[in-house]
């Protein structure tokens, strides 16, 4: 008796729940046995998920490694897709190989590579890649350099952390003293630059900073969901534009050209994401993912599967259907209710000492991590 394909997904995104519908949805009628871990109870992928558990809490990246070694050795994982640690699971690659499951990501060192920002734009820059101007900032100083520049530029300065994901971190500056029409309203992004600047220097030793300082990029955003193989060449890519609530689809070479380079010179493997916006009506790359979008799912409405072109992929078999015949239409996203889970779930202990037991005993006399 076969028994069926078992993936795991591990701590996740919640709109991930789409994702596993999509793996069922497969054309090839596979069996599938879907497991997803998370250290929240209330989590929609634990519902969509055939096996749902939580996860331990407080583990190192070389801990929480282990941990999912046990768990892929004990559950006969096939395909294991991280999304946390997913760098520390990657530069792993081969001793999960060992135990008979293929980890979906890109390779370590391009993961690595993706999550400081400042050196990702030094290397694509050097790619021939378009990247907005930007500085590293580090003090005040550099940070009042960068301001001027980026002003008599005719540009609105903003900043991130140089390591990060999605929008954390984020705000716009502003030589606007806090006034109190910043109190009505919704709440804004934008920050004094005064404010920031004084903060800077009265806690620059006890709190050094480390940030990203461009331009305010115009819309609309247009990001790239990209579906690759694990020797890193690209099998299709789709963009998707956000402006306002409106959402759509795109094929413009404009956004999939370099996208098509940048995949292949750095080998972004499985399931990434490209984000682009504009500077001076030019697209530029904001943002590489080397994870699947959350909003990876939406591309249903142009008849591919993704998710499930992965998977094969990672099987060794080469995907069909993959190529975009007709785009979906415009569409707007609205929240809806989504079944909850009971919360008695098991925590699948890992069969190492120390620092999984220890952090296990924290987290019950603490409570769990915001």
């Amino acid at each position: 008796m076969n028994h069926p394909l078992r993936i795991w997904l591990n701590r996740t995104y919640a709109e991930n729940a789409f994702f596993i519908g999509l793996l069922r949805e497969n054309r090839d009628d596979v069996e599938l046995e879907v497991h997803a871990t998370h250290v929240d109870a209330d989590s929609p992928v634990l519902r969509a998920a055939d096996v749902s558990s939580l996860e331990p809490e407080r583990l190192s990246p070389a801990a929480y490694v282990e941990f999912a070694l046990d768990y892929c050795t004990r559950q006969g994982i096939t395909l294991f897709l991280p999304r946390l640690h997913q760098q520390a699971v990657a530069a792993r690659r081969a001793d999960f190989a060992a135990v008979g499951t293929t980890v979906l990501s890109p390779p370590s060192a391009a993961i690595e590579l993706f999550d400081d920002k400042a050196t990702a734009y030094e290397k694509l820059a050097a790619a021939g890649l378009p990247v907005p101007p930007w500085w590293r900032v580090q003090d005040a100083t550099e940070l009042l350099d960068a301001v001027e520049r980026i002003e008599a530029d005719g540009g609105t300065p903003c900043l991130k952390p140089v390591t990060g994901a999605g929008g954390e971190g984020f705000r716009m500056l502003s030589r606007k003293p806090f006034s109190l029409s910043r109190l009505a309203g919704a709440p804004s992004w934008q920050v004094p630059l005064d404010d920031v600047v004084r903060a800077l220097e009265r806690d620059e030793r006890e709190r050094p900073v480390d940030w990203l300082v461009m331009p305010h990029l115009a819309g609309p955003e247009v990001s790239v969901d990209c579906l690759a193989g694990p020797d890193g060449r690209l099998r299709a890519a789709i963009g998707r534009s956000k402006e306002g609530r409106r959402r759509g689809f795109t094929l413009d070479p404009a956004y999939l050209e370099p996208t098509v380079l940048l995949v292949e010179t750095f080998g972004l493997a499985y399931l990434t994401n490209v984000q682009f916006r504009h500077h001076k009506g030019v697209p530029m790359l904001l943002d590489i993912n080397t994870r699947p979008s959350g909003g990876l799912h939406q591309l249903s409405r142009c008849g591919v599967n993704f998710p499930w072109a992965a998977m094969q992929l990672a099987l060794g078999q080469e995907p069909t259907e993959i190529t975009v015949r007709t785009l979906g239409e415009d569409y707007t996203l609205i929240s809806t209710p989504y079944p909850a889970l009971a919360r008695q779930l098991p925590i699948p202990m890992p069969r190492f000492p120390a620092e999984a037991a220890a952090a296990t005993a924290a987290a019950a006399v603490t409570g769990p991590a915001l």
